[in-house]
Protein backbone atom coordinates (compact mmCIF):
# COMPACT_ATOMS: atom_id res chain seq x y z
CA UNK A 1 0.00 0.00 0.00
CA UNK A 2 3.02 2.32 0.87
CA UNK A 3 4.37 2.27 -2.41
CA UNK A 4 0.97 2.24 -4.01
CA UNK A 5 0.27 5.85 -2.67
CA UNK A 6 4.20 7.21 -3.38
CA UNK A 7 3.43 6.09 -6.96
CA UNK A 8 0.20 8.13 -6.86
CA UNK A 9 1.54 10.71 -5.18
CA UNK A 10 4.65 11.14 -7.61
CA UNK A 11 2.72 10.87 -10.28
CA UNK A 12 0.57 13.86 -9.03
CA UNK A 13 3.68 15.87 -8.70
CA UNK A 14 4.52 14.89 -11.82
CA UNK A 15 1.21 16.04 -13.04
CA UNK A 16 1.23 19.62 -11.12
CA UNK A 17 4.73 20.27 -12.11
CA UNK A 18 4.32 19.99 -15.56
CA UNK A 19 1.01 21.64 -15.82
CA UNK A 20 -1.16 18.40 -16.71
CA UNK A 21 -4.89 17.65 -15.79
CA UNK A 22 -7.01 14.89 -15.35
CA UNK A 23 -7.82 14.33 -19.15
CA UNK A 24 -4.11 14.05 -19.91
CA UNK A 25 -3.26 17.74 -21.89
CA UNK A 26 0.51 17.73 -21.40
CA UNK A 27 4.14 16.91 -22.98
CA UNK A 28 2.48 13.19 -23.30
CA UNK A 29 -0.31 13.77 -25.55
CA UNK A 30 -0.63 13.03 -29.25
CA UNK A 31 0.19 17.16 -30.31
CA UNK A 32 3.59 17.38 -28.72
CA UNK A 33 4.68 14.04 -30.50
CA UNK A 34 3.11 15.21 -33.99
CA UNK A 35 4.72 18.54 -33.23
CA UNK A 36 8.26 17.11 -33.04
CA UNK A 37 7.42 14.86 -35.79
CA UNK A 38 7.36 17.86 -37.84
CA UNK A 39 9.98 19.30 -36.95
CA UNK A 40 12.13 16.47 -37.13
CA UNK A 41 11.09 16.46 -40.84
CA UNK A 42 12.01 19.65 -41.19
CA UNK A 43 15.37 19.39 -39.74
CA UNK A 44 16.38 16.18 -41.43
CA UNK A 45 14.66 16.89 -45.02
CA UNK A 46 15.65 20.76 -45.77
CA UNK A 47 18.07 21.61 -42.63
CA UNK A 48 20.52 24.25 -43.23
CA UNK A 49 22.99 23.71 -40.68
CA UNK A 50 25.61 21.51 -42.56
CA UNK A 51 25.98 23.74 -45.40
CA UNK A 52 26.24 27.03 -42.70
CA UNK A 53 29.37 24.44 -41.57
CA UNK A 54 30.58 24.41 -44.53
CA UNK A 55 30.69 28.19 -45.28
CA UNK A 56 32.08 28.77 -41.78
CA UNK A 57 34.98 26.25 -42.18
CA UNK A 58 35.55 26.01 -45.65
CA UNK A 59 35.46 29.98 -46.16
CA UNK A 60 36.33 31.29 -42.93
CA UNK A 61 38.62 28.81 -41.15
CA UNK A 62 40.23 28.84 -38.18
CA UNK A 63 38.81 31.77 -35.64
CA UNK A 64 41.20 32.24 -32.43
CA UNK A 65 39.92 35.19 -30.67
CA UNK A 66 41.10 38.48 -31.60
CA UNK A 67 42.77 36.91 -34.95
CA UNK A 68 41.56 38.37 -38.41
CA UNK A 69 39.25 34.87 -38.74
CA UNK A 70 37.57 35.27 -35.88
CA UNK A 71 35.80 39.06 -37.29
CA UNK A 72 35.03 37.26 -40.56
CA UNK A 73 33.06 34.73 -38.57
CA UNK A 74 31.21 37.19 -36.78
CA UNK A 75 30.05 38.60 -39.80
CA UNK A 76 29.27 35.27 -41.28
CA UNK A 77 27.24 34.60 -38.27
CA UNK A 78 25.25 38.05 -38.51
CA UNK A 79 24.25 36.68 -41.80
CA UNK A 80 23.85 33.25 -40.86
CA UNK A 81 21.20 34.35 -38.23
CA UNK A 82 19.12 36.67 -40.47
CA UNK A 83 19.20 34.08 -43.09
CA UNK A 84 17.57 31.72 -40.88
CA UNK A 85 14.46 33.90 -40.09
CA UNK A 86 15.67 35.78 -36.77
CA UNK A 87 13.52 38.62 -35.67
CA UNK A 88 16.47 40.47 -34.28
CA UNK A 89 20.05 40.08 -34.97
CA UNK A 90 23.16 42.23 -32.99
CA UNK A 91 26.63 42.01 -31.71
CA UNK A 92 27.21 42.35 -27.92
CA UNK A 93 30.90 43.68 -27.67
CA UNK A 94 33.21 42.33 -24.93
CA UNK A 95 37.04 42.58 -24.34
CA UNK A 96 38.96 39.35 -25.53
CA UNK A 97 42.82 38.01 -24.88
CA UNK A 98 44.68 38.16 -28.00
CA UNK A 99 46.82 35.67 -28.02
CA UNK A 100 48.71 34.77 -31.10
CA UNK A 101 51.17 31.69 -32.30
CA UNK A 102 53.56 33.68 -34.48
CA UNK A 103 56.67 32.80 -36.51
CA UNK A 104 56.56 29.21 -37.80
CA UNK A 105 54.74 26.39 -36.34
CA UNK A 106 56.55 25.13 -33.51
CA UNK A 107 59.51 22.56 -33.77
CA UNK A 108 61.40 20.20 -31.31
CA UNK A 109 63.22 17.88 -31.83
CA UNK A 110 65.99 14.78 -29.81
CA UNK A 111 69.26 14.69 -29.83
CA UNK A 112 70.19 11.40 -29.95
CA UNK A 113 71.92 8.49 -31.68
CA UNK A 114 75.27 10.04 -32.28
CA UNK A 115 73.55 13.27 -33.20
CA UNK A 116 70.95 12.15 -35.33
CA UNK A 117 67.39 13.82 -34.78
CA UNK A 118 64.26 12.73 -34.33
CA UNK A 119 61.69 14.80 -34.55
CA UNK A 120 58.80 15.20 -32.39
CA UNK A 121 55.37 16.47 -33.82
CA UNK A 122 54.31 19.10 -31.34
CA UNK A 123 52.04 22.35 -30.71
CA UNK A 124 52.69 25.51 -28.96
CA UNK A 125 49.58 25.56 -25.95
CA UNK A 126 47.20 28.48 -25.94
CA UNK A 127 47.84 31.68 -24.51
CA UNK A 128 51.68 30.45 -23.48
CA UNK A 129 54.93 32.45 -24.09
CA UNK A 130 56.93 31.54 -26.56
CA UNK A 131 60.91 30.57 -26.88
CA UNK A 132 61.72 33.25 -29.13
CA UNK A 133 63.25 32.69 -32.60
CA UNK A 134 66.70 30.32 -31.65
CA UNK A 135 64.70 28.49 -29.21
CA UNK A 136 66.78 26.31 -26.48
CA UNK A 137 67.72 22.84 -25.77
CA UNK A 138 67.86 21.61 -22.71
CA UNK A 139 67.63 18.15 -20.58
CA UNK A 140 64.24 16.92 -20.52
CA UNK A 141 63.00 15.16 -17.24
CA UNK A 142 59.76 12.99 -17.47
CA UNK A 143 57.39 13.33 -14.75
CA UNK A 144 54.02 11.03 -14.94
CA UNK A 145 51.96 13.01 -11.91
CA UNK A 146 52.22 15.49 -10.17
CA UNK A 147 52.98 13.49 -6.87
CA UNK A 148 56.04 12.54 -8.90
CA UNK A 149 57.13 16.41 -9.90
CA UNK A 150 56.76 17.31 -5.98
CA UNK A 151 59.27 14.03 -5.15
CA UNK A 152 61.70 15.10 -7.84
CA UNK A 153 61.23 18.86 -7.08
CA UNK A 154 65.16 19.37 -6.45
CA UNK A 155 65.89 17.75 -10.03
CA UNK A 156 63.62 20.12 -12.03
CA UNK A 157 65.70 23.29 -12.16
CA UNK A 158 67.57 24.17 -15.36
CA UNK A 159 65.06 21.16 -17.40
CA UNK A 160 62.30 20.55 -19.48
CA UNK A 161 59.37 19.05 -18.01
CA UNK A 162 57.85 16.14 -19.98
CA UNK A 163 54.65 15.56 -18.80
CA UNK A 164 53.30 11.83 -19.59
CA UNK A 165 50.06 11.82 -17.87
CA UNK A 166 47.47 9.26 -20.15
CA UNK A 167 43.94 9.41 -20.40
CA UNK A 168 42.35 6.68 -18.72
CA UNK A 169 40.88 4.32 -20.64
CA UNK A 170 38.68 2.97 -17.88
CA UNK A 171 36.31 6.19 -17.93
CA UNK A 172 33.62 5.05 -20.57
CA UNK A 173 32.37 8.82 -20.91
CA UNK A 174 35.69 10.43 -22.23
CA UNK A 175 34.76 13.69 -20.97
CA UNK A 176 35.96 11.91 -17.51
CA UNK A 177 39.55 11.32 -19.11
CA UNK A 178 39.86 14.71 -20.18
CA UNK A 179 38.54 16.37 -17.17
CA UNK A 180 40.89 14.17 -15.64
CA UNK A 181 44.56 15.00 -17.70
CA UNK A 182 43.63 18.76 -18.21
CA UNK A 183 45.01 20.08 -15.28
CA UNK A 184 48.32 18.80 -16.75
CA UNK A 185 48.05 21.09 -19.73
CA UNK A 186 46.53 24.15 -17.69
CA UNK A 187 48.54 24.18 -14.53
CA UNK A 188 51.56 22.25 -15.21
CA UNK A 189 53.52 24.63 -16.82
CA UNK A 190 53.50 26.94 -14.16
CA UNK A 191 53.81 24.18 -11.10
CA UNK A 192 57.06 23.07 -13.30
CA UNK A 193 58.40 26.44 -13.80
CA UNK A 194 57.91 27.19 -9.61
CA UNK A 195 60.70 24.16 -9.15
CA UNK A 196 63.25 25.94 -12.12
CA UNK A 197 61.94 24.26 -15.23
CA UNK A 198 62.62 26.05 -18.54
CA UNK A 199 59.61 24.64 -20.49
CA UNK A 200 57.44 22.10 -20.74
CA UNK A 201 56.11 18.96 -23.13
CA UNK A 202 52.52 17.77 -21.95
CA UNK A 203 51.42 14.50 -22.90
CA UNK A 204 48.09 15.62 -25.57
CA UNK A 205 44.77 15.22 -23.95
CA UNK A 206 43.41 11.92 -26.22
CA UNK A 207 43.44 8.47 -26.41
CA UNK A 208 43.38 8.35 -30.31
CA UNK A 209 45.90 6.67 -32.24
CA UNK A 210 47.10 9.00 -34.18
CA UNK A 211 50.12 11.32 -33.75
CA UNK A 212 48.29 15.09 -34.30
CA UNK A 213 49.49 17.34 -30.80
CA UNK A 214 46.47 19.06 -29.71
CA UNK A 215 46.76 22.81 -28.24
CA UNK A 216 44.51 24.20 -25.69
CA UNK A 217 44.39 26.84 -22.63
CA UNK A 218 47.06 26.91 -20.17
CA UNK A 219 46.64 29.30 -17.41
CA UNK A 220 49.82 31.10 -15.89
CA UNK A 221 50.62 31.36 -12.23
CA UNK A 222 51.87 34.98 -12.27
CA UNK A 223 54.09 34.41 -8.90
CA UNK A 224 56.47 32.18 -11.33
CA UNK A 225 58.06 32.52 -14.49
CA UNK A 226 55.84 31.66 -17.81
CA UNK A 227 58.23 29.46 -19.37
CA UNK A 228 57.02 27.62 -23.52
CA UNK A 229 54.61 24.92 -23.23
CA UNK A 230 53.79 22.23 -25.64
CA UNK A 231 51.25 19.45 -26.53
CA UNK A 232 53.45 16.46 -27.82
CA UNK A 233 51.59 13.97 -30.09
CA UNK A 234 51.01 10.73 -28.40
CA UNK A 235 53.22 8.26 -31.02
CA UNK A 236 55.98 10.79 -30.18
CA UNK A 237 55.25 10.88 -26.04
CA UNK A 238 55.45 6.82 -26.10
CA UNK A 239 58.66 7.31 -28.34
CA UNK A 240 60.10 10.06 -26.05
CA UNK A 241 58.81 7.81 -22.43
CA UNK A 242 60.77 4.87 -23.79
CA UNK A 243 63.82 6.48 -24.93
CA UNK A 244 63.91 8.17 -21.35
CA UNK A 245 63.26 4.79 -19.45
CA UNK A 246 59.84 5.81 -18.01
CA UNK A 247 61.04 6.23 -14.56
CA UNK A 248 61.18 9.75 -13.41
CA UNK A 249 64.77 11.15 -13.30
CA UNK A 250 66.04 7.80 -14.26
CA UNK A 251 66.93 6.47 -17.73
CA UNK A 252 69.04 7.84 -20.69
CA UNK A 253 70.27 12.05 -21.13
CA UNK A 254 67.75 13.25 -23.31
CA UNK A 255 67.99 16.50 -24.37
CA UNK A 256 65.88 18.34 -26.01
CA UNK A 257 64.94 21.43 -28.81
CA UNK A 258 62.24 23.34 -28.82
CA UNK A 259 60.84 26.37 -30.50
CA UNK A 260 57.80 28.38 -29.84
CA UNK A 261 56.74 31.70 -30.93
CA UNK A 262 53.98 32.56 -28.96
CA UNK A 263 53.14 35.76 -27.80
CA UNK A 264 49.96 37.77 -25.35
CA UNK A 265 48.84 40.44 -26.98
CA UNK A 266 46.40 43.49 -25.33
CA UNK A 267 43.08 42.50 -24.93
CA UNK A 268 41.06 43.29 -27.81
CA UNK A 269 37.16 44.05 -28.92
CA UNK A 270 35.42 41.13 -30.51
CA UNK A 271 31.67 40.12 -29.85
CA UNK A 272 28.84 37.74 -29.05
CA UNK A 273 26.59 37.47 -32.14
CA UNK A 274 22.95 37.29 -30.90
CA UNK A 275 19.83 36.42 -33.11
CA UNK A 276 16.20 35.94 -31.26
CA UNK A 277 12.67 34.77 -31.95
CA UNK A 278 10.73 37.10 -29.99
CA UNK A 279 8.09 34.96 -27.45
CA UNK A 280 4.20 35.75 -28.20
CA UNK A 281 3.76 36.83 -24.22
CA UNK A 282 4.79 40.15 -23.03
CA UNK A 283 7.66 39.04 -20.28
CA UNK A 284 11.00 39.37 -19.74
CA UNK A 285 11.54 35.41 -19.71
CA UNK A 286 14.05 34.17 -22.34
CA UNK A 287 15.43 30.60 -23.49
CA UNK A 288 18.89 30.90 -24.96
CA UNK A 289 21.22 28.28 -26.65
CA UNK A 290 23.94 28.87 -27.78
CA UNK A 291 27.44 26.99 -29.07
CA UNK A 292 30.93 29.10 -29.23
CA UNK A 293 32.62 30.62 -32.55
CA UNK A 294 35.80 30.91 -31.75
CA UNK A 295 38.27 28.09 -32.60
CA UNK A 296 41.66 27.09 -32.52
CA UNK A 297 44.02 27.77 -35.52
CA UNK A 298 45.32 24.85 -36.12
CA UNK A 299 42.59 23.56 -38.39
CA UNK A 300 39.02 24.63 -39.06
CA UNK A 301 37.69 24.66 -35.96
CA UNK A 302 34.56 22.17 -37.22
CA UNK A 303 33.82 19.94 -34.51
CA UNK A 304 34.77 22.58 -31.72
CA UNK A 305 32.66 24.32 -31.81
CA UNK A 306 31.14 25.18 -35.53
CA UNK A 307 28.94 21.87 -34.82
CA UNK A 308 27.82 23.74 -32.17
CA UNK A 309 26.97 27.14 -33.49
CA UNK A 310 24.80 26.25 -36.89
CA UNK A 311 22.85 23.62 -34.67
CA UNK A 312 22.11 26.75 -32.38
CA UNK A 313 21.12 28.36 -35.92
CA UNK A 314 19.17 25.70 -37.09
CA UNK A 315 16.90 25.91 -33.40
CA UNK A 316 15.62 29.06 -34.94
CA UNK A 317 14.93 28.30 -38.36
CA UNK A 318 13.56 25.07 -38.19
CA UNK A 319 11.30 26.35 -35.47
CA UNK A 320 9.99 29.31 -37.35
CA UNK A 321 9.90 27.35 -40.45
CA UNK A 322 7.27 24.92 -39.07
CA UNK A 323 5.50 28.34 -37.81
CA UNK A 324 6.32 28.25 -34.07
CA UNK A 325 5.24 31.23 -32.26
CA UNK A 326 7.11 30.87 -28.55
CA UNK A 327 5.84 32.00 -25.53
CA UNK A 328 9.32 32.82 -24.59
CA UNK A 329 12.04 34.85 -26.50
CA UNK A 330 14.33 32.18 -28.10
CA UNK A 331 17.89 33.39 -28.59
CA UNK A 332 20.85 31.93 -30.39
CA UNK A 333 23.85 32.95 -28.99
CA UNK A 334 27.27 32.24 -30.71
CA UNK A 335 29.51 33.13 -28.13
CA UNK A 336 32.86 34.81 -28.40
CA UNK A 337 36.55 33.53 -26.95
CA UNK A 338 35.72 30.12 -25.00
CA UNK A 339 38.64 28.63 -25.76
CA UNK A 340 41.39 31.06 -23.96
CA UNK A 341 39.47 33.24 -21.32
CA UNK A 342 35.61 32.64 -21.23
CA UNK A 343 34.72 36.30 -21.90
CA UNK A 344 32.07 35.92 -23.96
CA UNK A 345 29.97 34.00 -21.86
CA UNK A 346 30.74 36.14 -18.61
CA UNK A 347 29.58 39.58 -21.01
CA UNK A 348 26.32 37.57 -21.73
CA UNK A 349 25.81 36.69 -18.23
CA UNK A 350 26.36 40.02 -17.12
CA UNK A 351 24.22 42.04 -19.48
CA UNK A 352 21.35 39.67 -18.32
CA UNK A 353 21.93 40.41 -14.87
CA UNK A 354 22.21 44.55 -15.99
CA UNK A 355 18.44 44.08 -17.17
CA UNK A 356 17.06 41.81 -15.24
CA UNK A 357 16.40 39.09 -17.56
CA UNK A 358 14.02 35.71 -16.29
CA UNK A 359 16.02 33.27 -18.29
CA UNK A 360 14.53 29.58 -18.17
CA UNK A 361 17.26 27.45 -19.88
CA UNK A 362 20.74 28.36 -21.03
CA UNK A 363 21.57 25.40 -23.15
CA UNK A 364 24.66 24.72 -24.94
CA UNK A 365 26.27 22.19 -27.62
CA UNK A 366 30.32 22.08 -27.62
CA UNK A 367 31.07 18.34 -27.13
CA UNK A 368 30.98 17.73 -31.16
CA UNK A 369 28.31 16.99 -33.97
CA UNK A 370 28.22 13.54 -32.67
CA UNK A 371 25.13 11.37 -32.50
CA UNK A 372 22.73 12.72 -29.57
CA UNK A 373 22.45 10.95 -26.44
CA UNK A 374 21.27 12.70 -23.72
CA UNK A 375 21.09 16.18 -21.65
CA UNK A 376 22.59 17.78 -18.79
CA UNK A 377 20.42 19.93 -16.98
CA UNK A 378 21.48 21.57 -13.47
CA UNK A 379 18.04 20.43 -12.12
CA UNK A 380 16.98 19.26 -8.41
CA UNK A 381 16.30 15.31 -8.30
CA UNK A 382 13.03 16.26 -7.90
CA UNK A 383 12.57 18.50 -11.38
CA UNK A 384 14.70 16.03 -13.40
CA UNK A 385 12.35 13.26 -12.03
CA UNK A 386 9.36 15.47 -12.93
CA UNK A 387 10.66 16.11 -16.88
CA UNK A 388 11.28 12.07 -17.35
CA UNK A 389 7.92 11.94 -18.99
CA UNK A 390 9.58 13.67 -22.01
CA UNK A 391 11.74 11.23 -22.41
CA UNK A 392 9.36 8.98 -24.44
CA UNK A 393 9.16 12.02 -26.76
CA UNK A 394 12.83 11.93 -27.43
CA UNK A 395 13.85 8.18 -27.89
CA UNK A 396 12.32 8.02 -31.43
CA UNK A 397 15.50 10.15 -32.03
CA UNK A 398 18.17 9.06 -30.14
CA UNK A 399 17.81 10.90 -26.87
CA UNK A 400 17.50 8.33 -23.87
CA UNK A 401 18.43 10.10 -21.07
CA UNK A 402 18.20 13.52 -18.65
CA UNK A 403 21.46 13.68 -16.65
CA UNK A 404 21.79 15.37 -13.08
CA UNK A 405 24.84 18.25 -14.23
CA UNK A 406 24.96 21.36 -16.24
CA UNK A 407 26.61 22.52 -18.94
CA UNK A 408 30.03 24.00 -20.66
CA UNK A 409 31.77 26.91 -19.75
CA UNK A 410 29.65 29.18 -21.63
CA UNK A 411 26.73 29.06 -19.68
CA UNK A 412 28.60 28.34 -16.70
CA UNK A 413 27.91 32.11 -15.47
CA UNK A 414 24.37 31.71 -16.08
CA UNK A 415 23.73 29.02 -13.70
CA UNK A 416 25.84 31.45 -10.97
CA UNK A 417 22.14 33.56 -11.64
CA UNK A 418 20.20 30.46 -10.65
CA UNK A 419 19.14 29.28 -14.46
CA UNK A 420 18.95 26.06 -15.31
CA UNK A 421 21.75 25.48 -17.72
CA UNK A 422 22.50 22.24 -20.11
CA UNK A 423 24.19 21.08 -22.60
CA UNK A 424 23.36 18.48 -25.58
CA UNK A 425 25.69 14.75 -24.36
CA UNK A 426 26.09 13.41 -27.77
CA UNK A 427 28.25 10.11 -27.81
CA UNK A 428 31.85 11.10 -26.80
CA UNK A 429 34.09 8.19 -27.97
CA UNK A 430 35.86 9.87 -30.71
CA UNK A 431 35.38 13.75 -29.63
CA UNK A 432 38.96 13.71 -28.36
CA UNK A 433 40.21 12.46 -31.32
CA UNK A 434 40.13 16.02 -33.05
CA UNK A 435 39.73 18.75 -29.94
CA UNK A 436 42.02 21.00 -30.90
CA UNK A 437 43.87 19.87 -33.75
CA UNK A 438 44.57 20.26 -37.00
CA UNK A 439 42.50 17.15 -37.98
CA UNK A 440 39.18 19.17 -36.44
CA UNK A 441 37.95 20.00 -40.31
CA UNK A 442 34.35 19.47 -42.35
CA UNK A 443 35.02 15.80 -43.25
CA UNK A 444 35.02 14.38 -40.08
CA UNK A 445 31.22 15.74 -38.94
CA UNK A 446 28.51 13.32 -40.16
CA UNK A 447 25.45 15.49 -41.63
CA UNK A 448 23.16 13.33 -40.12
CA UNK A 449 24.84 12.56 -36.87
CA UNK A 450 24.86 16.47 -36.47
CA UNK A 451 21.37 16.98 -37.25
CA UNK A 452 19.62 14.71 -35.01
CA UNK A 453 21.54 16.76 -32.39
CA UNK A 454 20.01 20.43 -33.77
CA UNK A 455 16.51 18.30 -33.69
CA UNK A 456 16.98 17.82 -30.21
CA UNK A 457 17.82 21.03 -28.95
CA UNK A 458 15.31 22.41 -30.92
CA UNK A 459 12.99 19.52 -29.23
CA UNK A 460 14.04 20.44 -25.86
CA UNK A 461 13.75 24.38 -26.21
CA UNK A 462 10.27 23.73 -27.62
CA UNK A 463 8.71 21.62 -24.45
CA UNK A 464 10.71 24.10 -21.77
CA UNK A 465 8.99 26.52 -23.65
CA UNK A 466 5.53 25.31 -23.38
CA UNK A 467 5.85 24.02 -20.00
CA UNK A 468 8.22 25.64 -17.80
CA UNK A 469 10.11 23.87 -15.09
CA UNK A 470 8.39 22.34 -12.55
CA UNK A 471 9.11 24.03 -8.58
CA UNK A 472 12.27 22.49 -7.33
Amino acid sequence: MANKLLSAGLVLFICIGLGLNGRGQGPMDGSDSAFLRKLADVVLTDGRAYEDLRVLTKKVGARLSGSPGYYKAEQWGLKALTDAGADKVWMQECMVPHWVRGGKDSASWVAANGGKRHGLDVIALGNSEGTGPKGLTAPVLLINNFEELEAHKDAIKGKIVFYNYHFNPKFIETFRSYGDAVRYRVFGPSMAARYGAVAVLVRSMSHSVDNNPHTGALIYNDSFPKIPAVAVGLKDADWLADAIGHAPGAGNPIRVYLRTQGQMLADTPAHNIIGELKGSEPSNQYITVGGHLDSWDPAEGAMDDGTGCVQSIEVLRALKAVGYTPKRTIRAVLFANEENGGRGGEKYADEAKKKGEQHLLALESDAGGFTPRAFSLSLSDAQLAAVQPWIKLLEPYGVYAFNKGGGGSDVEPMEKLGVVVGELRPDSQRYFDYHHTRNDVLEVVNKREMELGAFSMAALIYLVDKYGWPAR
